[in-house]
């Protein structure tokens, strides 16, 4: 079960890495420019700032997932 559930996760870390994901009007103005370094700096950004509420739903069901062990340890005792 831990196996499956580390492939799932790096998985899902590698999967930003396979979006190019840009809004139509800056793919527009990227896609006119003859130097493609903005559109890839521009796609890191985006890439970056996806991360961090992906990042605070992760702690924040973590946080739940803790808890709710906790009253049941509690319970059994």
């Amino acid at each position: 079960m831990k196996i499956r559930f580390l492939i799932i996760f790096f998985f899902l870390l590698l999967l930003p890495e396979l979006a190019e994901a840009q809004c139509s009007m800056c793919r527009a103005v990227l896609e006119s420019d003859t130097d493609q370094s903005a559109a890839k700096g521009i796609n890191n950004g985006i890439l970056y700032l996806m991360a961090f509420p992906y990042l605070l739903v992760g702690g924040l069901g973590y946080f739940i997932y803790r808890s709710r062990k906790k009253a049941k340890r509690s319970e059994e005792a």
